[in-house]
């Protein structure tokens, strides 16, 4: 017969289980290091995981670095709440969307001057997680050059945290990264609904 999953003494020994296997790996778990996180996927959710991180090291005390490569053209809640704050060194590098600009000179010097400042920010161990939103788009259109990008990853400081940011992330920083979350679209209000971006929400 089978066993009722509300029971408490039942719910009480499966969690007793699950605490001795968690409670190993976080034994195992000796290592310290800076971690490259990868954020990709056509879902939402991206920038806004990569802002969460940086208001959690924020919290912290930590210092935070923050370079965009797309995003530029409209003012965003991020900017406004990160810009300004204790820590914070942000930066708003691209000019807008690829297809606003329809002008592939303007994107590609737009992405490299981010890339110096973003540069910079992965040399100076001061930084303790920089957030480079929209890179992945950046090295999918081939605006940077993706083996100057790794290179300047794995040179980082050794306790340096880097979340990299958007769409159809390239092979090979996948497999540079540490940590690689790709999210999928369920339901989207703007493509299924024609619901226009929502401050607080996009914006």
């Amino acid at each position: 017969m089978r066993e009722n999953a509300k029971d408490p003494e039942r719910h009480a020994r499966r969690m007793a289980a699950k605490q001795k296997i968690m409670q190993s790996r976080i034994d195992h778990a000796r290592k310290e290091q800076g971690v490259l996180l990868v954020l990709t996927g056509p879902g939402k959710g991206k920038s806004s995981s990569g802002f969460g991180m940086l208001a959690r090291a924020l919290g912290h005390g930590m210092k935070v670095g923050v370079v965009q490569f797309i995003k530029g053209k409209f003012s965003t809640g991020e900017e406004a709440f990160f810009r300004d704050l204790p820590g914070v060194d942000y930066h708003v590098m691209g000019e807008g969307y690829t297809w606003d600009t329809q002008d592939r000179q303007r994107d590609v010097a737009a992405a490299e001057a981010a890339w110096e400042v973003a540069s910079r920010m992965l040399a100076d161990d001061r930084y303790q997680l920089v957030l480079l939103d929209e890179l992945n788009i950046a090295l999918r259109h081939d605006y940077l050059d993706l083996d100057r990008v790794l290179d300047d990853l794995q040179a980082r400081p050794a306790m340096q945290h880097v979340v990299a940011t958007g769409r159809r992330a390239p092979q090979q920083l996948i497999e540079l990264a540490d940590t690689v979350t790709e999210m999928k679209v369920v339901k989207h209000a703007f493509k299924d609904q024609g619901v226009k971006a929502q401050k607080g929400i996009e914006l």
